[in-house]
C-alpha cells in the first residue's frame, strides 16, 4: 500500500511529426509500410488475455487496392459473448482495487510505446488498412491517441483530487467507484485514436471493457490491442471481440451487467442502440450510462468580409483530407454572393491540383473512401446531384472502383438552401455550396442553424467582428465545437474537447474530464469524529 500522494503534471500534445523527404521517421515509416504489405495475419479474439479462434472470418482489405488482403480476422458469436463478459466480471474483482496510480501508469506507458516503437507500425498499419496518407495517420492514429493516454491519465486524477468542504469535527470524502457492471465500447473506422480512446478511457478509472471496432478497421484495431497487452493491461480489462453488429451489440445489450455504453458511429445505430436498452432496463442491475458521438453535416459560413485565400484553404482540408470521413468535415458552406466569383476561381483551381491514390505515395492528398458500402452511398448522392435541375457540380464527380474504392473531391452547387446534399450526411469527398444574397446575412445564418438535425462542427469566416458574434449568436446551438477563421475539423485534445448534440450525440466531450466523469459512480463518505449521544436538541429545552 502506497504511502504517497503521487502528484502528475498536465502534459502537453504530442509534436506532430514532418515525414519531410530524408526524415529518419520517413524512411523507418517507409519500411514498415514495406513490411506490413509483405505477410499476411491473422487476426484472433482476445479474451480474458487469451487468444480465440472461431473460425468464423472477416478479410481485412486495402481500401486503395482491395485485391490486396492484409489479414483475416475471427469473428466474435454469442459463446465468445459470454467468454468476454465472463472474463470482465473476474477481471473487475482485482482491477477495480488496483490502486489509481497503478492502473494509469499502465496508460501513461502505453503512451510513451506509441510515440517511440509503436508509432511507425500504428502508422502504417492505418495508412493501409483505412487508406490515410502519412499526415491524416500521424495526427490520428500517433498524436492523438498518445494524447488521449496522456490527458486522460492527468484527467482523472483530477477528478480523483476533487474532494469535498470538511468543517471541524467530520471528514468528508468522495470515492469514485467504477460502474457496476462492464462498458461496451463501440468504435468507428475514421479514427484510430478514437477506437483507442473508447475502451481505455472507462478502464483508466477502473471499469472492464468489451471492445467491438468496426469491422472496415480491425486491423490497426488490433494493434492497439497488442500495444496495451505490452504496457501491462491485465486479461480481461478489455476484451477485444470483433464481429457484426448483430452479432456482437444484440447480445452484449441484453446482459444484465451492461453497465454503460461508449459509441462512436452512425446516427442511425446510435438511436438502435439507445432504443434496445431502453426496451431492456428492466432487466439491467443499473441505469447504463450512455455516451455516443454520431454523425454531422457540418459548415463553414463566408462572411463578406472574409479573405479568401483562408476560405478556401478551410473548404480544401475540411471537405477532403481524409475523404471527407469525418465526422467534423466540411460538408456545407454558405458563401455571399458578391464574394462568390473570386472564391470559385480560387477554389476550383487548386481543387484541380489535388493528386488522388494510395497513401504509400507521399504526394497523394486524396486516397481511398474505406469499402464498397461507403463507395456506392457517396457516389449515389453524386449521381442524384448530377441528375437534379436544382444542383450543378462544378468539378469532380468521377467514381472509380476497378483497383481500389476512389472518388474525386467533389463540388457541388446547390441552387435552394434544403437541397439534399444540404441536409444529409454524405460521409465522402463531397462539398455543396449555397451561395446566398450578402444583403440576407442575417437569414441566411438562421436557415444554416435549422437546416440540418446535425450539431457536431461548423465555421464562421469573417473580418469583421459584428459579423462573427451575430453568428456565435444564432448558431450556439448549431456546432458543439465552433470554429472562427478555420476549418471544422482537426481538434486537438486537451484544448478542444470534441463533440456535439442534436443528432450529433450526447456531447461529452472526448479529450476532457467531462467525458471521464461519465464511467465513474461517485460515492460520498461522511466520518463523524465524535458523534452525539442524545437525540434532544437545543430548540427542545424548555423556556
Amino acid at each position: 500500500m502506497s504511502n504517497a500522494i503521487y502528484k502528475i503534471e498536465k502534459p502537453a500534445n504530442e509534436p506532430v511529426l514532418s515525414y519531410r523527404p530524408g526524415s529518419p521517421e520517413r524512411e523507418e515509416l517507409k519500411a514498415k509500410l514495406k513490411e506490413l504489405k509483405s505477410r499476411e495475419i491473422e487476426i484472433p479474439l482476445i479474451i480474458g488475455g487469451k487468444e480465440v479462434k472461431t473460425g468464423d472470418f472477416g478479410e481485412c482489405r486495402m481500401p486503395h487496392d482491395h485485391q490486396h488482403r492484409l489479414a483475416v480476422y475471427h469473428k466474435a458469436g454469442p459463446k465468445e459473448i459470454e467468454m468476454a463478459i465472463e472474463a470482465a466480471r473476474e477481471a473487475k474483482k482485482e482491477w477495480a482495487r488496483m490502486a489509481w496510480e497503478d492502473r494509469i501508469a499502465i496508460f501513461r506507458k502505453a503512451a510513451e510505446l506509441l510515440a517511440g516503437p509503436y508509432r511507425s507500425l500504428l502508422n502504417a498499419a492505418t495508412m493501409l488498412g483505412q487508406s490515410k496518407n502519412v499526415f491524416q495517420a500521424e495526427i490520428d492514429s500517433a498524436c492523438e491517441l498518445i494524447d488521449f493516454f496522456r490527458f486522460n491519465t492527468y484527467y482523472a486524477t483530477q477528478i480523483y483530487k476533487d474532494q469535498p468542504y470538511s468543517p471541524v469535527g467530520f471528514w468528508n470524502r468522495m470515492e469514485y467507484r467504477p460502474l457496476e457492471g462492464f462498458v461496451f465500447a463501440v468504435t468507428p473506422f475514421n479514427f484510430t485514436s478514437i477506437a483507442g480512446n473508447l475502451p481505455t478511457s472507462p478502464a483508466m478509472l477502473g471499469n472492464t471493457v468489451l471492445w467491438k471496432p468496426a469491422s472496415s478497421a480491425i486491423y490497426s484495431a488490433y494493434y492497439i490491442m497488442k500495444l496495451l497487452e505490452e504496457a501491462g493491461l491485465p486479461p480481461g480489462v478489455i476484451n477485444f471481440i470483433p464481429g457484426s453488429g448483430s452479432k456482437v451489440g444484440d447480445y452484449v445489450l441484453a446482459s444484465p451487467e451492461l453497465a454503460g455504453i461508449h459509441f462512436t458511429g452512425s446516427t442511425e445505430v446510435f438511436k438502435s442502440m439507445w432504443r434496445t436498452v431502453g426496451e431492456n432496463i428492466e432487466k439491467y442491475n443499473t441505469y447504463p450510462r450512455i455516451v455516443g458521438e454520431t454523425g454531422g453535416k457540418d459548415f463553414v459560413f463566408v462572411h463578406e468580409s472574409a479573405q479568401v485565400a483562408p476560405v478556401v484553404t478551410a473548404l480544401i482540408r475540411g471537405a477532403f483530407e481524409y475523404q471527407g470521413q469525418k465526422c467534423s468535415a466540411a460538408s456545407r458552406a454558405y458563401i455571399p454572393d458578391n464574394r462568390w466569383e473570386e472564391i470559385k476561381e480560387e477554389l476550383l483551381a487548386q481543387i484541380s491540383e489535388l493528386k488522388m491514390g494510395s497513401p504509400e505515395d507521399f504526394t497523394n492528398f486524396v486516397n481511398a473512401v474505406i469499402d464498397k458500402n461507403a463507395y456506392q452511398s457517396i457516389k449515389e448522392y453524386i449521381d442524384y446531384a448530377k441528375a437534379h435541375e436544382d444542383a450543378e457540380i462544378l468539378i469532380g464527380g468521377n467514381c472509380d472502383d476497378s483497383k481500389g474504392y476512389f472518388i474525386e473531391p467533389t463540388v457541388i452547387l446547390a441552387k435552394t438552401p434544403d437541397f439534399k446534399t444540404m441536409r444529409e450526411e454524405i460521409f465522402g469527398p463531397v462539398l455543396t455550396v449555397y451561395v446566398y444574397d450578402a444583403d440576407k446575412y442575417e437569414e441566411t445564418l438562421h436557415i444554416c442553424d435549422q437546416t440540418s438535425p446535425y450539431g457536431l462542427t461548423g465555421s464562421i469566416f469573417a473580418q469583421d467582428r459584428k459579423a462573427i458574434v451575430l453568428a456565435e449568436d444564432i448558431l450556439v446551438n448549431a456546432a458543439g465545437n465552433f470554429y472562427i477563421n478555420d476549418k471544422p475539423t482537426g481538434a486537438v485534445v486537451g484544448q478542444q474537447p470534441f463533440g456535439g448534440s442534436r443528432a450529433s450525440g450526447t456531447n461529452d466531450k472526448a479529450g476532457s474530464y467531462l467525458n471521464l466523469l461519465r464511467w465513474v459512480s461517485p460515492r460520498a463518505i461522511k466520518e463523524t469524529f465524535v458523534p452525539p449521544v442524545d437525540y434532544r436538541y437545543p430548540f427542545m429545552e424548555e423556556e
